[in-house]
Order: C-alpha cells, then structure tokens, then sequence
C-alpha cells in the first residue's frame, strides 16, 4: 500500500473561523473559570510562530561558561571607577584602562576568527553636554563579525562599560559597576568569544559603549555612525542590569528575563501615526515584532529561561543604549534583570546601619548572567542565520472584500525557500496561526482583514524563519 502523501496546508475558510469564534465565545459564557483557565494556559504555551533550537544553536549555547562571564565582571571592577569623565591614560585604574582591557580581550577572540571578525576603537569628542562639563572623548570598543552570506545584513548587542555611583558627576569614587553594566559588556563579550570561531550568514556586532550613564552618549554616536552609512541594522540589543536576580525583598526569580520593546515607533513619522490609527498596529512595531522573535527562539529549556516581554520602552524615568538605535529608526529592544535592587546600583560603596550598599560583584548571579547570554544568543544566532524579515509587505485595500490579499518583496538570500502568512486575533499578543504559501511574493487569505492582524515571515531551506513584517495598507 503506498504511503499517502501529506495534504498541501490550505488557508484557512472565513467561515471554519467565524464558526470558531462563536463556539469559543459560547464556552466562554457557559464555562467561566474553566475558559479562565484555558486562557492562562494558551499564555504559558509557546507561540505558533516558535522555532526550536537547531543542533547547531544547541551546540553554541553549551560554550556559554559562567566563570568566564564571573571573571570578566570581576576584571572590569577590578579598575576601580569607569565613569565616563574619569582618567583615560592611568594603566590600572579609570575608563581607558577599562577600554585597553576590553579591546585587547576583543582583539584576541577575532584571532580565532580566521579573519572574519575584527575589533577597533570607535571614538569621538562630546563638546560639553548634559553631565559633561567639559569637551570629553568618548570611546566605544566595537568587534564586527562579518556574514558569510548577506554580510550587508547588521544585527548589535551591546553593553556599556562606563560605570557611576550616588553623584552622576562623580568621577573619582570608587564605582564598581558590576550589575550596572560590566554584566551587559560580559555578555556581549562572550558571545563575541563564542561566535568568532562560527559563520553567521548575516553580519554581527559586539560593542561596549561608553558615556550611557551621562546621557547615553556612546549609543547615540554608533547608531547615528550606522545610519549615516546606510547601514542595515535589522536589530539591536541593549544588555543593561542583567548581573542579578535577587529583588531589593530578598526573592529570587533565576529563571526570567525582561524584554523592554516600545510599541508606537520612538521614528514615527506623522503620516506613519495616520496610518496606525486608521489600522491599528501599535503592537506590532518592528521592535516588538522583535521581541516576538525572541520569545519565539530563546524562550525554551535550551537556554532554561522565560523571557517576560514588557510592552513599553523602558521602565519609568530609566533610559538605555537601545533609545539612540530607535530614535534612527531601527528595531532594538532592552534586556534587563526581572526585579532590582536599589541598593546595588547608582550608589556610593558603603555600610548603613548595618546593610551594604554598592553595586559590588558579590552580589551578583554569574549563572544567571550566563543563562541571559544564552538567551541573546539563541535570538541572535538565529536572527543571522535565517532571512531577513520581508520587505514591502502591504495590504491591497483597493477593493473591498471579505478576503485579503497581501504581496511583499522576494528577499535576496540565496537558500531562501518561501513565505509564511501569520495571523492573529487583534485582541491576541502573539501570533496564533502559520500559513504556508510557498516561494512566491503574493497571497489571498479567506479572512476579513478588518477582524484580525495578519503578518508575512521568509523561511530558507534549513527551516529557519525570520522576524514576521507587520503590512502597511496599499490603496
């Protein structure tokens, strides 16, 4: 007897989902808290877009080593102070020592690269701002590993090492800085260690920026730099304050990470904002669709971490180095520690009535810092080896039907296999259901667009499955 053949995936009928939601909104009525229940198990599960990790990815996060992580955070407290006005030429002790350490260590992972990674000083001089009274070079150490396929293609992680305590214009304490932030440039330097010895398709960053504590200085050069060059940065990761995981109570969460993505566009342009309220659309900016793509790679038992998206862009009156990359346009989204403590961090090292206070690497989470750095691998790792997200996805709105049509651009990597179509309700925060379509660049579905969100995601031939682009309407 021959073996059937599996069945072609179809589009879904209007009429299987509007009778869908009927029954659903019926069980709702007559069940009560059973439905309740439902509802919060539907939220635990992975989302219809998730990838598993690939043996490859598996095989990366396993290098992944806590002690290195502990000891880079350890050498970076090791120089005393960091703040961005501190000493530049003191061997041992200031920011440039700090800058010196980073870029040698920088250096020697690009070593074992075979010549795909390099690392340089990107450096500039702030004329007297905000928090900098007088003309100051800033110096972020930035280790490009270049893609082997669509290298014009930039994804960035980073971390800032400059470093401060009570008095943000105090440039002479001692400053340690251990969770805030020598645990983000921790992170950003392993995997720069981890992934210079491995082909990426699309290009990679690793950077250490300085002068964030004094007004987000280093970020806002290096994202003005990319956007002056034209450079096509498809995401950006800020790492600031994920060395801990005990709260300012004493409860311990090891397990999850905060993902801050801003909803409405920081770059939204006024005729962007019309469109978006006519169509809806502010939870489906490309920074969270982002954050979706994280979840859908990092959220799992190969990294061990759940990772909590918040829909916002920072937490209140804090800022971080992914602002600058937003303000030009790109998606980027912030890693940060579930819950703080504010004893250790922006303060002077000391002992108050009998508690300590200090941002010292004692109290820090070095395994815990190490499974966040999992977590931006399994999201970067495969952000560069999948397509970029679909350009040009539209929503044909010249007729109107009770069906929609979308079409988008055909991307240009050469192992790209097709599309998906993606949809959900608009009341649902993830996408709900994956449509098949194949190697083409246009595609019907037999819903309403006026009921739900749809999206468009490339897939190459290893499976791999890029960010979902959120359609614009095409009159």
């Amino acid at each position: 007897m021959r073996p059937m053949r599996p069945e072609r995936p179809v589009s879904p009928s209007r009429r299987t989902v509007l009778a869908a939601t009927a029954t659903a909104g019926a069980a709702t009525v007559a069940t009560g808290t059973a439905t309740a229940a439902e509802a919060s198990n539907a939220s635990t599960r992975p989302p219809a877009t998730a990838q598993p990790p690939t043996p490859e990815l598996r095989a990366l996060l396993r290098e992944i080593d806590p002690a290195r992580i502990e000891a880079t955070v350890r050498r970076l407290v090791s120089f005393g102070t960091r703040h961005t006005l501190s000493t530049q030429d003191d061997p041992v002790r200031g920011i440039g020592a700090a800058r010196d350490w980073i870029l040698g260590e920088m250096r020697a992972y690009a070593a074992t690269s075979g010549g795909r990674m390099t690392a340089e000083l990107q450096s500039y001089v702030q004329e007297p701002a905000p928090r900098i009274p007088t003309a100051t070079r800033i110096t972020n150490i930035v280790a490009t590993l270049r893609g082997s396929v669509t290298p014009e293609r930039v994804y960035v992680v980073s971390g800032h090492y400059d470093s401060r305590v009570t008095d943000v214009m105090d440039a002479t304490s001692d400053s340690p800085g251990a969770d805030d932030d020598a645990s983000g440039v921790a992170v950003a330097m392993e995997l720069a260690r981890v992934m210079a010895r491995r082909r990426p398709a699309a290009t990679i960053v690793f950077a250490a920026v300085a002068g964030e504590e004094q007004g987000l200085y280093g970020a806002a050069h290096m994202a003005a730099r990319f956007k002056a060059a034209g450079t096509d940065v498809q995401g950006m990761f800020t790492n600031d304050i994920v060395g801990a995981s005990r709260a300012d109570d004493g409860t311990k969460d090891p397990y999850t990470i905060r993902l801050f993505a801003e909803g409405v566009p920081t770059s939204e342009t006024p005729e962007q904002a019309a469109t978006r309220r006519s169509v809806g659309g502010e939870n489906d900016s490309p920074s969270r669709q982002l954050a979706r793509f994280v979840r859908d790679t990092a959220d799992n038992p190969a990294t061990g971490m759940r990772v909590r998206v918040v829909y916002r862009r920072d937490r209140y009156r804090r800022g971080g180095d992914h602002i600058p990359f937003l303000e030009q346009g790109y998606a980027a989204a912030r890693f940060t520690e579930p819950a703080e403590d504010f004893a250790h961090q922006h303060q002077d090292v000391r002992v108050e009535d009998g508690k300590q206070y200090g941002d010292l690497p004692e109290f820090c989470d070095f395994p815990f810092t190490a499974r966040v750095a999992r977590v931006n691998a399994a999201a970067l790792w495969t952000l560069a080896q999948a397509p970029g997200a679909p350009r040009s996805a539209r929503i044909l709105t010249a007729a109107l039907t009770n069906s929609t049509e979308l079409v988008w651009e055909r991307g240009a990597e050469p192992d790209l296999a097709g599309y998906e179509v993606v949809w959900r309700e608009t009341t649902a925060s993830e996408w709900t259901h994956v449509i098949p379509v194949g190697d083409v660049t246009s595609h019907e579905v037999d819903l309403s667009k006026d009921n739900v969100f749809f999206g468009v995601r490339a897939v190459n031939r290893r499976g791999l499955k890029s960010p979902v682009t959120f359609p614009s309407p095409q009159p």
